[in-house]
């Protein structure tokens, strides 16, 4: 008899760890997913600011000890009752006519992962306009913009006003990503590129919109106003309780402030739900807030609101997924707990003897929250009545931390050695 086959979709965080961990012995498995490699989205900002390679911040899907099938496309509609995707390959701008064939795909067990998307909450000219922080490619977008804004800066031709104008970076969400770009930016700024552009440097300026009271709202008032305090010493602009009304290819038009003009907009507001996960029919979803799937304590999805029935053999996590009733944030932490007890799930059961109700729910287990806000410091959540704490201990913490996101040694250890050389020579940045 042929092998259950195991179709997941998406390739982040949860998915990925799937496809590393399912037993090939047991199970045929199939990814689908648009993009042939998962991010390690931590290093994304540290990648975009010369801290390492690009290729450190991503694993391929595709690899000789991975015993799986990878396709690159996008799955438009699934058929619950007949177990049945209908997908779409994903290859941009492509005219070959190959890539404009859709197909179908049956499955035994399916494992939805399909992550989110940016939120840009219908701001006009955001989509246009604005850089966003989700993959490599868009590491590589922001690198590549702020020397060309450098070098424009640079010309003899460029009045210090308009150097003022192309080397603001706006940056709209105050969470841990967008201040963990501004830190990486700041000490960027700060250093290599003082000794690379020395007339210009000076000029490179950072300001961070949020419409909420402060940044970091997920730590508690002491953190996040240590936070607040030390960037605004190093002369970044906070703007809390900020609404950005819209976005041309020069300026953000500010409520009560008018136009700000800006050389570099990074969009980083938060998430939201994937043309997959808003078409799918007879699923119950999450009526506030960010719209997920939800599932039972056993990760299996639900038909619909009225009813307590799941779907045959369908499971979903990740951002897109949420244990009805329990509101677990959207981080990497929780996609990998869900992926690894899925893993177990699966990989504990011989072909044919599943048992759901029998096994023990999912349940999370809470780490520290733990961002860098520049300048070899950091805050570190307090837990279990302990209070947070700041420093340069608490930066070593992000940075080990960020390490030990990669699954692959050999990446573990270049990010060392690529630390250690730039403790030493500087970033590799200051030689391109």
């Amino acid at each position: 008899m042929s092998k259950p086959h195991i179709v997941i979709i998406g390739s982040g965080w949860a998915g990925f760890y799937l496809a590393e961990y399912l037993s090939p012995t047991i199970y045929d498995i199939t990814i689908i997913s648009p993009r042939r490699a998962s991010t390690y989205t931590p290093l994304l900002a540290s990648a975009a600011c010369g801290l390492l390679n690009f290729y450190l911040a991503e694993e391929p899907v595709r690899s000789k000890s991975r015993k799986c099938r990878f396709l690159k496309a996008n799955v438009t509609s699934i058929s619950f009752p007949s177990k049945t995707l209908h997908c779409a390959p994903a290859f941009d701008d492509d005219t070959d006519p190959i890539t404009n064939q859709p197909f179908t795909l049956t499955y035994d067990y399916l494992i939805l992962a399909p992550g989110c998307i940016p939120n840009t909450f219908n701001t006009p000219g955001v989509a246009e306009h604005a850089l966003f922080m989700k993959n490599v490619s868009d590491a590589m977008a922001t690198r590549k913009l702020l020397f060309d804004l450098l070098e424009k800066a640079s010309l003899p031709t460029c009045s210090p006003a308009r150097k003022s104008e192309l080397l603001h970076v706006a940056i709209v969400g105050g969470g841990p990503t967008g201040v963990e770009i501004t830190a990486e930016l700041d000490d960027l700024a700060n250093h290599e590129l003082r000794d690379l552009y020395p007339d210009v440097a000076p000029y490179l300026h950072i300001s961070i919109y949020d419409v909420a009271p402060h940044i970091l709202g997920a730590y508690d008032r002491k953190l996040h106003e240590y936070a607040n305090e030390r960037l605004v010493r190093r002369h970044v602009a906070v703007e809390t309780n900020t609404r950005i009304e819209m976005v041309d290819k020069d300026a953000l038009w500010v409520k009560g402030k008018g136009r700000v003009p800006y050389g570099m907009l990074m969009w980083v507001t938060g998430n939201k739900a994937t043309e997959l996960v808003m078409g799918m029919r007879d699923v119950r979803r999450s009526e506030q807030g960010l719209v997920r799937l939800l599932t039972d304590s056993h990760l299996r999805l639900f038909k619909d609101r009225d009813s307590e029935d799941v779907w045959d053999g369908v499971f979903a996590l990740g951002d897109a997924a949420d244990i009805d009733g329990q509101s677990l944030p959207t981080t990497a932490e929780v996609a990998v707990q869900k992926a690894k007890y899925l893993t177990h799930f699966f990989n504990s059961r011989s072909k044919g003897s599943f048992n759901v109700p029998a096994s023990l729910p999912f349940t999370y287990t809470e780490k520290q929250l733990v961002s860098y806000i520049g300048s070899r410091d950091g805050i570190i959540a307090g837990r279990g009545g302990r209070e947070g704490w700041t420093g340069r201990s608490a930066w070593l913490a992000w940075r080990s931390g960020s390490v030990m996101w990669t699954r692959s040694w050999r990446n573990r250890i270049v990010i060392l050695l690529t630390w250690v050389l730039n403790w030493f020579f500087g970033k590799e940045i200051a030689k391109m």
